[in-house]
């Protein structure tokens, strides 16, 4: 069996030929470079061990994850430094070549969004709360989502949510197909893990096989949508509307956006 970790924000346990990943930021399970790298490293270690045949990917705390902290500019995710870099990480996690429940038991949020449309299906409950708030930040989707999110729940859908920022809650989340099964919250990971043994029951390369046909090309495509993404929020994120919309939310307010490209 292959070892894993140690890692500082996750943690990886693997029982029945399924590993579940747990983020551990909790409350809101911020994310940036180095949680995305750690989650990318337990991945690929699964890909080497024939012990691992389905993977949950979860989270402690209130979200499943609220995206980046924009409000600590030292741990922002979303930085031009390290933006490419995180988004590297980002393509690794769609290259890995064994299926991926998400237990989504809370909000997941603008780049946590991204990050929950990652795995081959999503468990969910009411209190699931899914939102593209770019928009709201004065900002452009990142993490892969303008190919991911329309290629789920359709372009139309897809248009609306990033337009508006909108959240979009549990019973609405899987009418639009953001989730697959909806359960109560206190049984979103046992579902999660009940869908990955089953699963891992059927044969490994048969599954593995099947997917690798369906998902054919997903990290390359990954890799072009972050590409773009990359370069329009390297645009925006030097704007006064892109400082406006990051201080209207940590102030708890209404952004008073003017529409321009002046520089801040």
């Amino acid at each position: 069996m292959a070892t894993y970790g140690p890692f500082d924000d996750i943690e990886v346990t693997v029982d029945n030929f399924v590993a579940t990943v747990e983020i551990q930021r909790p409350p809101f399970n911020y994310f940036d470079y180095a949680l995305i790298q750690q989650i990318a490293d337990a991945f690929e270690a699964f890909d080497l061990d024939t012990g691992v045949r389905s993977i949950v990917l979860c989270a402690q705390g209130k979200a499943f994850c609220a995206g980046a902290n924009f409000g600590d500019r030292s741990r922002s995710s979303e930085n031009s430094d390290s933006g490419n870099h995180l988004y590297v990480e980002a393509v690794r996690l769609f290259k890995t070549g064994k299926p991926v429940i998400g237990a989504i038991h809370g909000a997941a949020v603008g780049g946590g969004l991204g990050l929950a449309m990652m795995p081959d299906f999503r468990v969910g409950c009411p209190e699931s709360r899914f939102a593209a708030n770019f928009t709201r930040l004065g900002f452009h989707p990142g993490f892969g989502l303008t190919y991911t999110l329309p290629k789920i729940v359709g372009e139309k859908n897809a248009e609306l949510m990033f337009y508006t920022s909108r959240r979009v809650k549990g019973e609405e989340a899987y009418r639009l197909g953001l989730l697959d099964e909806i359960v109560p919250q206190e049984q979103v990971r046992d579902a999660a893990i009940a869908l990955a043994t089953e699963i891992a029951e059927a044969s490994p390369l048969g599954v593995t096989q099947t997917r690798a046909t369906m998902r054919a090309g997903i990290a390359d495509k990954v890799r072009a949508a972050t590409d773009h993404e990359l370069e329009i929020q390297n645009k925006l994120r030097v704007t006064k509307d892109f400082q406006e919309g990051v201080k209207a939310m940590a102030e708890r307010r209404v952004p008073n956006f003017t529409g321009t490209w002046d520089a801040a």
